[in-house]
């Protein structure tokens, strides 16, 4: 695992006119030229198991359970890091596959804090998922697991690497999506892990607090503190939005518990995100639930600010725009506006301040 598992990109420019057949597990299906065996295997409803792969970064076949078995290839070459041919023969389910799989996961388990009773991704643990696939309920492994821990003092991200798979998604969406570096790997063989230079705290790393390590975590290693304890996967209404912190639009699921936002996520699928968020968008939620946030307008009477309804507040700015623009001429007129609009909310804007 690790380091020594990654192997370079097969990816290229993709033509989506260049298509091709091969087979796998039998049946013929389309490929497009460009194409890894692990994105036409699950494209075409096949599933192969891995921890590594996430669609934001390059393929880097760290952790082995995506194998499959190539006819004319020797060994067992990991899909996600190997281009799709014409003619190719795959075959994702046997007995041999089956083993290799089942001894990563036992060996992951081996060295691995079985606290699922109170982690917070239970339900939504890719590792949990593929040892409960696999009906694992132990590690037939012993010895010594990892004893390591952070007391990071930082507000919204939690570290626990006595969950850490060393899949290696973290420093690779650190350098490949947000071009930051924080994380890296340090030691080496069993006590590799990723981590910021010299152990340094997230505060003092240059970390931004975008979240994008956790949201690409498979497991509970690193987790977003504003949202611990706060209501388990199957408790959470997902409520899709847009962000509204500026006008780039990016799409947001919000996990809302008893009408309270308690988590932040963008979905890998849709959006001009790509499942991407700012540190904004992603922990910039607690405004919602806030006490002294406004939820009506107010006008001035007598000197105080009361309620009023939508109406009324807009017939006493209009009343107020035109007053000012009668007494003292268009150009004592002025319009501030808001990055947090849209594009085409600016335009209208300062087409009516015309």
């Amino acid at each position: 695992m690790g380091v020594a598992g990654a192997q370079g990109s097969t990816r290229g420019p993709r033509n989506e006119a260049a298509t091709f057949g091969i087979v796998v597990d039998g049946r013929p299906v389309d490929a497009r030229q460009g194409q890894t065996v692990l994105e036409v295997c699950r494209e075409h409803g096949v599933h192969v198991p891995s921890l590594c792969q996430d669609p934001r970064l390059e393929p880097w076949g760290a952790c082995r359970l995506c194998v499959v078995e190539i006819e004319g290839v020797r060994g067992f070459p990991t899909s996600c890091t190997t281009a799709a041919a014409d003619g190719m023969v795959v075959t994702t389910k046997s007995e041999d596959l089956d083993r290799l799989r089942r001894t990563v996961i036992e060996l992951l388990l081996s060295d691995h804090k079985l606290d699922c009773v109170t982690c917070d991704r239970t339900g939504t643990c890719a590792l949990q998922d593929i040892a409960y696939e696999m009906g694992i309920e132990e590690s037939p492994f012993g010895g010594e697991p990892h004893a390591v821990g952070h007391d990071d003092p930082n507000p919204l991200i939690e570290r626990d690497y006595g969950r850490c798979i060393q899949c290696g998604r973290c420093v690779r969406i650190c350098a490949e999506v947000q071009g930051n570096d924080v994380y890296g790997f340090v030691n080496r063989g069993f006590d590799m892990l990723p981590d910021t230079p010299y152990e340094r705290s997230l505060l003092n790393a240059g970390c931004e607090f975008c979240g994008q390590c956790v949201s690409t975590c498979p497991v509970g290693a690193l987790m977003d503190r504003t949202s611990r304890f706060k209501g388990r996967p199957w408790e959470l209404e997902t409520v899709e939005t847009t962000c509204g912190y500026c006008g780039v639009g990016c799409t947001i699921d919000f996990r809302v518990k008893d009408g309270v936002i308690v988590g932040a996520s963008a979905p890998l699928d849709r959006g001009v995100n790509g499942g991407n968020l700012c540190a904004k968008g992603r922990y910039g939620y607690s405004f919602a639930n806030h006490p002294d946030r406004l939820t009506t307008p107010l006008v001035r009477e007598d000197g105080e600010l009361k309620p009023a309804t939508w109406e009324e507040a807009l017939e006493r700015v209009a009343a107020g725009l035109s007053a000012a623009r009668d007494e003292h001429g268009p150009d004592s007129v002025a319009g501030l506006a808001s990055a947090k609009c849209t594009n085409e909310d600016n335009y209208l804007f300062q087409k009516f301040m015309r």
